[in-house]
């Protein structure tokens, strides 16, 4: 078989070890994806209205905020099933089923990339069940093409993936899960302080650069200029630069610390 037979062969039994995982233990993934279903409910039906008044500077209209609230909370579900992919490789890492895998005649990338395919499914699939609560309690996207649908599926996909390659480097420098959990929180917490509930412009200004010089922020102004016909600007490109810069950075950094010689 060629090298490439062999590395496809190799990451989709990896792949399908991770995914058996998360079945076997879905509680961890249940319990990420309700957080941004709370927060979107609570956003919605407890300050949906005081929310869209301050923002349009009208009278309240919670489904322009529904709308408005939508695209963060979907990037906020990919940064809170990280947490899980982080915890999943830091398992791997302190078991021992690393160093047995050192020992097999197996490519030795395939244990990262099946964690990495296996996590951006994850996340996708996550997306999707939030995406449905949206639309059920309101959300429209009524104007977007099926070309600018293609387009948003593909950032989140590319965002999902970026993100995806530094958990699985967090989880892998990681003493134990719990040290994992801890070092992936920023991933949750970065959505928190971007454009995803109110405008950078509605921000303290000494506020206002932490919010906007960090990715979730102008990938969430994209996802809304993509669903609902909102002005992109530079955020486009911005996204595209932080998503492979992340991508890139995550992927060398996770070649590093796999190829060390154990302790």
């Amino acid at each position: 078989m060629s090298s490439l037979s062999l590395t496809v062969r190799d990451s989709s039994t990896m792949l399908r070890r991770n995914l058996l995982h998360a079945r076997r233990y879905p509680s961890l993934t249940l319990n990420l994806l309700l957080t941004p279903i709370v927060l979107l409910l609570l956003f919605v039906y407890v300050f949906g209205d005081v929310m869209s008044a301050g923002i349009g500077g009208g009278g309240a209209d919670r489904s322009e905020y529904i709308a408005y609230l939508v695209p963060g909370i979907l990037l906020m579900t990919i940064g809170g099933t990280l947490v899980g992919t982080a915890v999943s490789v830091s398992n791997d890492m302190t078991e021992g089923i690393i160093a047995r895998f050192r020992t097999m005649a197996i490519h030795r990338g395939s244990v990262l990339i099946g964690h990495v395919i296996g996590s951006v499914l994850q996340a996708i699939i996550s997306v999707v069940l939030v995406g449905a609560v949206g639309v059920a309690i309101g959300f429209r996207s009524t104007d977007a093409t099926a070309l600018e649908w293609l387009a948003a599926f593909g950032l989140l996909a590319l965002f999902a993936l970026a993100l995806t390659w530094i958990a699985v480097g967090m989880g892998m420098v990681s003493p134990s899960a719990e040290a994992a959990s801890n070092n992936a929180l920023p991933l949750v917490f970065l959505p928190l302080i971007s454009s995803a509930f109110v405008p950078v412009d509605a921000m303290p200004g000494w506020f206002q650069p932490i919010a906007e010089y960090q990715p979730f922020t102008p990938a969430i102004e994209t996802l809304r200029g993509l669903l609902l016909g909102t002005e992109i600007g530079n955020n486009g490109w911005i996204t595209i630069v932080w998503c492979l810069g992340l991508a890139v950075l995550g992927y060398f950094w996770c070649k590093s610390l796999f190829n060390r010689d154990p302790k």
